[in-house]
């Protein structure tokens, strides 16, 4: 037994059995390893991006981490914007990145790197296998650490640990220390601001508080309280649609923002932080409330969440058979016909949603209305990119749909954020993964074009122009995704994404509607 089938067997016994991958030399004998352990599901991405983004996704619909594995620092590198979005989202993963053999490490061969230093802004907690001895508790250290409290974790495996002959390991589970007790005096303290400033309380509710039965109660308490309800501008993970509580989400233009939140005097964070602007602007502020608002925290990330919501429920005095407000049906609008829009196409998916299904939006500025429509939806869930690093949402539907092989995926995705990571629908096509990706095809970036106003440049030039439209030439997603592997479709009239989108649904496997807007 070498070090790698140690690595694998503390893998399995912790119930980590995918292992999203693009291995390189150094990681040869973990590849061997993993061949001998037909339990393990090994994915490839032929981009790192896929692997990481995968694992977010996967990590997001199971709350529990796969592996991935990554060739060296480079390859680590090429990964590091969707470990970034992972850690914004509090996803469990464990990344194990291959290195030279400890010896080898002085000679600074080409791909020889700080490991280490790259790893670390991305990560909770990074820790390099010091032998074959190492292997065990060090991997053991890390599902531990990728759970409590969820994150990123970054495992580097030296090649001689891998090959080295390590002693026959019999791992186990590994035992995770139960979440802290509800903070009582944090929900005394809370309870006694809602009730002096009741009507003008906001809850911010994320992670676990962002699940329907946890939801049932933070309604309950705004309904008797008339406190008002909020998801972050960028959720990680949200149960949606008709019967469940529906937060507001915070919106992403600042001037949009600070309207919602300006009368709000008290401000609850459950799982999550106070929201602040995405960038600073001239002459706007970078916190989203008032510098009067009282911000206050009922239960952190890595708490019971669930538990703190009830704690405050029965402090305020709410009765757990009280009915909260949900939506029930969509209001009364037409069926969009003629050329397509943005607005059609969010109207059109949220209409025809399939129970239990889950959605990942990463179509920026394209689908802003869809998430209000989410909550006449069927029941699904909704995630997005959460730490502004684009290309995530093709691989996060691509580990979203191998965590729930039953349940169908909606990817909504923009043009120019996909073409980051397009290679995800080749790992689509090879898993036969039940994911329909519509793309917002506008050939242009345009959230760029809005961020050019915000910093007060209200016409642009050829230069700027030509770094922010996608035209000449026009992308043409249809034969991306063909040669992928990936059945496609180009639509630009209502009628011709409803068809579509019908037809994609009735099917199981990939598929992906150009949506021309």
């Amino acid at each position: 037994m070498n070090g790698a089938d140690v690595l694998c067997d503390v893998l399995l016994a912790n119930d980590v059995t995918v292992c999203f991958a693009n291995p390189g030399t150094s990681e040869m004998h973990f590849v061997a390893a993993l061949d001998r352990k037909p339990e393990m599901r090994c994915v490839l991405g032929l981009f790192e991006g896929v692997v990481t983004g995968a694992a977010d996704g996967y990590a997001r619909m199971t709350d529990r981490p796969a592996a991935t594995l990554l060739h060296t620092g480079p390859g680590l590198a090429n990964g590091l914007a969707n470990m970034h979005n992972a850690r914004r989202a509090f996803s469990p993963m464990i990344n194990i990145v291959g290195d030279h053999a400890s010896y080898h490490l002085p000679l600074d061969a080409p791909l020889t790197s700080d490991i280490e230093g790259l790893a670390a802004p991305m990560s909770n907690w990074v820790r390099r296998i010091a032998g074959p001895e190492d292997v065990q508790p060090a991997a053991e250290a890390a599902f531990r650490a990728s759970l409590t409290p969820p994150g990123v974790t970054t495992l580097i495996l030296p090649a001689d640990a891998a090959w080295g002959d390590a002693a026959p390991a019999s791992p186990g589970k590994v035992v995770l220390p139960p979440p802290p007790a509800v903070d009582r005096d944090a929900v005394r303290e809370v309870a006694s601001a809602i009730r002096a400033a009741q009507g003008r309380v906001g809850i911010i509710v994320r992670g676990r508080a962002a699940r329907a039965d946890a939801l049932e109660i933070a309604g309950q308490i705004s309904t008797a309280f008339d406190v008002r309800l909020f998801g972050e501008v960028l959720i990680a993970r949200m149960q949606r649609g008709r019967g469940r509580v529906a937060p507001t989400r915070i919106p992403y233009p600042i001037d949009v923002a600070t309207a919602l939140l300006a009368d709000i005097d008290v401000l609850v964070l459950v799982g999550g932080k106070e929201p602040v602007a995405f960038f600073a602007y001239p002459g706007k502020p970078g916190r989203l409330v008032r510098d009067d608002c009282q911000v206050l925290t009922l239960a952190a990330h890595g708490d019971d969440l669930h538990a703190a919501l009830e704690a405050l429920r029965d402090e305020l005095g709410v009765k757990p058979s009280l009915q909260a407000d949900f939506a029930t049906a969509f209001p009364d609008e037409a069926a969009p016909s003629g050329g397509l829009t943005d607005d059609a196409i969010a109207l059109s998916v949220a209409r025809k949603l399939p129970d239990n299904a889950i959605v990942c939006d990463e179509a920026v500025t394209s689908a802003r209305r869809f998430f209000a429509l989410s909550a006449f939806a069927a029941p699904h869930d909704y995630m997005m990119g959460t730490g502004g690093s684009i290309g995530g949402g093709i691989p996060m539907a691509t580990g979203a749909a191998i965590a729930c092989p039953d349940r169908k995926v909606i990817n909504l995705e923009a043009d120019g954020s996909g073409m980051y990571t397009v290679q995800g629908l080749w790992t689509q096509a090879r898993e036969n993964l039940d994911v329909v990706t519509i793309v917002f095809s506008n050939r242009t970036y345009a959230i760029l074009h809005g961020e050019m106003k915000n910093v007060g440049v209200n016409a642009i030039g050829e230069n700027a122009r030509r770094m922010l439209d996608l035209d000449h030439p026009a992308l043409d997603w249809v034969s991306l995704a063909k040669g992928m592997g990936v059945e496609a479709a180009r639509a630009d009239t209502c009628e011709r994404f409803d068809a579509l989108l019908d037809s994609a649904l009735s099917r199981r496997g990939p598929f992906l509607i150009e949506a021309v807007i």
